[in-house]
């Protein structure tokens, strides 16, 4: 029998856990302080809060169990359902349940399936998180260790969601499922605080008016979006279809409100009516849309948060971009499938210039959409990326691009994208793609071949963007994939990568409407599968790009370096890959080590758009000095060891380990993430990673701070014991080292101040981070 969970959230446990004693303490005249406290709740203030530390850090996206969200009152209202977002095996492609989209009162949600997890229709009075605190404060709680094989924290485990009628038995096959299911319970002050706050209502205060400051840029933008002229409606739906996922911030406002652009039936000046589809470029089904700014009424989560600043600047940008060129747009496209897929057909009348610079302005929050998207789940698309790789741009003065438009438009077809089928692509839709996309490489390899020819030289690193006159940091960008997650950061980060991407405007454009505006996370397995194979073509056109700039000698072995173990005749993209052979780089190497000459010299050439190097890695064999005190450049000399280790020795380490090194003034602690390289030998297959991995040759890099929003472990070290956490991390030969190890060092999901460093650790983040931090997920952690 499958082990199931019902997860709704820590707030069950807070409510049953405290009723009993919380009586006793409002009758006893000794407690009127508590009383009073209790009448003077604020949601806002008290309530939410709570539930963004406790709740939201598991419940607050697609992979929330039961898909109760819990980062907003209006996710609490609508409750649980037993239908889950994910599945592998859907021929059909499920109902779209977005909160604040797809439904906006209890009553649609319940017509959707949503049952409460607040009234006591249950037949016996209790609400069902009523029932969860009174199982929760029934089960014994462990204090230490790891927790037993009762528990099961898979992402793929199979849900149970009972409704209130449903749960006696559910609590009889799972006694010690409370929660918050598989952490410590919350404090006493906490339960007081939710119980007192249920009793009277469970009332939620609306969310205070905006300011008049922010209407007025709200106003601004929302004129500059929507004028009547084609090339204007052509610009904004442009832009509408690569930011609408992104966090818009009004930079020039002082707050921290932030907005989502939507499209509306209503023009500006009138109450927003969201258009609904589910996609952003499906058919309206209105004469004309308008392009809005929603306001975001969820507590921002990490996984989730990518922002877009909007100021005077970036409006000036945009107008360089998108109206200072001559072109002319006679019509407005409109929104056919086959045509509304490609933005290469939709698009052709803006410049591939103005396209092109636009995406490299803010490649890192165009990156992240895929990264960093709603999606929250998507090893079966990750699995195609390596575990860390460096991105590098085309430059768009070269005439490789210059020339783009009219090869673009010439060879459409070839780019089309899974997305075009829609809900009808079959589980064999890839194949179809896969020969447009082998056909794509094809000609590109003809056009690359006959630029290289008529200029008369190879690839040079004046041919790669270095940040332009802006020396924009954008220039250089990181990917770390960790398992089903990923995060990319700008620069380089950690030693020389195995693998790296050059990417052009093509590349750069199919990534955004394959992952992001084309991917549809309801859709059927079919769709998810074509999408996955199509990413294939993509990350082996950016390692072509970048095998172009090394020497015509090198690019054979280098390639079969990346795909070691490929099945003869698999495929015959790998056996006869494209990135002509016959043309010879532009660059004189003075080494053999072509690829790391080749990658240092880029770095340099960034200059002033380099990013600070905040890797440990990268202080091994250079000068980096950017600690600001001796105890973190004593700690981070120690730390420096990590780096050099490799292989087996580093098994004990999760994907992603926050570590904090605890200093003589805790106002000084630091914090270092510690990020493992899983080394394999191909990205040749979707399923059986497990055989593709070469554990030998594992690596770690070490940051500086935070990087990733899932972390699946945590370390706490006093600085004077760096050296003996090494040597212990060394000795690691049995189950008894290993379970020392962790003991002393680790902050289990058993251990009783568990909440006290998880808390420690986000608001370290919001204090290094500012309005790019948001709060991490638990979904990932490990049972280590």
């Amino acid at each position: 029998m499958k082990i199931r969970i019902f997860a709704v959230s820590c707030l069950a446990f807070a409510l049953l856990y405290s009723l009993p004693l919380f009586a006793v303490e409002i009758n006893n005249p000794k407690n009127s302080q508590v009383t009073h406290l209790a009448q003077t709740i604020s949601y806002a203030d008290d309530i939410q809060p709570l539930l963004n530390k406790r709740c939201a850090t598991c419940h607050a996206c697609y992979d929330a169990p039961c898909q109760l969200k819990l980062n907003s009152a209006e996710g609490l209202a609508r409750g649980a359902t037993k239908t889950a977002v994910y599945d592998g095996e859907r021929l059909e492609p499920g109902e779209p349940t977005r909160l604040f989209v797809d439904a906006h009162s209890e009553a649609e949600w319940r017509k959707k399936g949503f049952f409460s997890v607040l009234d006591d229709k249950g037949g016996d009075h209790q609400s069902l998180l009523a029932h969860m605190l009174a199982l929760k404060r029934n089960a014994k709680d462990a204090n230490s260790g790891k927790l037993s094989d009762d528990y099961t924290f898979e992402l793929n485990r199979e849900q149970m969601c009972p409704k209130p009628g449903e749960f006696s038995s559910f609590a009889e096959e799972h006694p010690n499922w409370g929660m918050p299911y598989g952490f410590p319970k919350l404090n006493i002050e906490q339960h007081q605080l939710l119980t007192r706050w249920l009793e009277s209502g469970a009332k939620v205060t609306p969310m205070p008016s905006m300011t008049q400051s922010l209407y007025k840029q709200i106003k601004r933008w929302e004129k500059f979006l929507n004028d009547s002229d084609s090339k204007s409606q052509l610009v904004a739906r442009y832009l509408y279809e690569h930011l609408f996922l992104g966090h818009m911030y009004f930079s020039e406002v002082a707050n921290h409100e932030s907005f989502t652009l939507v499209r509306s039936i209503t023009p500006p000046g009138q109450p927003l009516r969201e258009v609904v589809t589910t996609l952003p470029y499906n058919d309206p089904h209105v004469e004309r849309v308008y392009y809005r700014f929603k306001r975001v009424k969820e507590t921002i989560v990490d996984k989730t948060h990518f922002i877009y600043y909007l100021n005077d600047q970036k409006m000036a940008r945009l107008q360089a971009l998108f109206f200072k060129p001559q072109y002319t747009v006679k019509r407005v496209p409109g929104y056919s499938p086959e045509r509304a897929t490609n933005p290469f057909e939709t698009f052709e009348s803006i410049p591939v210039l103005s396209r092109y610079q636009f995406l490299l302005d803010n490649a890192e929050f165009f990156i992240s959409g895929f990264i960093k998207g709603p999606v929250c789940r998507g090893q079966m698309a990750l699995n195609v990326l390596q575990d860390r790789f460096w991105v590098m741009f085309v430059n768009p003065e070269m005439n490789f691009d210059n020339q783009a438009s009219g090869f673009l438009a010439k060879h459409s077809e070839q780019l089309s994208l899974p997305a075009a089928e829609g809900n009808d692509i079959g589980l064999l839709g890839w194949v179809e793609y896969d020969n447009l996309s082998r056909e794509y490489l094809e000609v590109k390899e003809q056009f690359v071949s006959k630029i290289l020819t008529e200029r008369g030289y190879g690839l040079r690193l004046p041919d790669l963007w270095d940040g332009g006159k802006q020396h924009n940091s954008n220039a250089s960008l990181t990917v770390f994939r960790h398992f089903d997650s990923a995060t990319v950061v700008k620069g380089f980060i950690g030693d020389i990568p195995k693998t790296a991407w050059v990417v052009d405007y093509p590349i750069f454009e199919r990534l955004h409407y394959l992952l992001v505006a084309g991917f549809n996370v309801y859709g059927t397995t079919g769709h998810q599968l074509a999408s996955r194979k199509y990413m294939d073509y993509l990350r082996m056109d950016g390692e072509n790009n970048f095998l172009r700039f090394m020497p015509k000698s090198a690019r054979q072995e280098m390639h079969d370096d990346w795909y070691q173990g490929i099945i003869p005749n698999l495929t015959k993209l790998y056996e006869e890959p494209l990135f002509s052979i016959e043309k010879e780089t532009g660059i004189e190497y003075q080494t053999q080590n072509y690829k790391r000459e080749f990658l240092v010299k880029f770095k340099a050439k960034l200059g002033a758009a380099a990013v600070k190097p905040y890797s440990i890695n990268e202080c091994i064999d250079q000068s980096c000095d950017v600690s600001p005190n001796e105890e973190q450049l004593q700690a981070e000399s120690i730390l420096s060891e990590l780096t050099r280790l490799q292989g087996h020795v580093l098994d004990p380490f999760p994907e992603i380990s926050f570590l904090r090194v605890m200093t003589k003034n805790p106002k000084n602690d630091l914090v270092f993430t510690l990020l493992k390289d899983k080394a394999l030998k191909n990205l040749s297959t979707m399923f059986g990673e497990g055989i593709r991995d070469m554990p030998e040759h594992d690596k770690l890099t070490v940051v500086r701070g935070f990087l990733g929003s899932y972390p699946n472990f945590f370390f706490t070290v006093k600085s004077e014991e760096l050296n003996t956490f090494l040597s212990d991390l060394k000795k690691i030969k049995s189950e008894e080292s290993r379970e020392y190890f962790f003991a002393h060092y680790g902050i289990r999901r058993s251990d009783s101040e568990f909440w006290t460093y998880f808390d420690w650790f986000n608001d370290k983040y919001s204090e290094q981070n500012g309005l790019s931090a948001g709060i991490f997920d638990l979904n990932r952690y490990d049972n280590l």
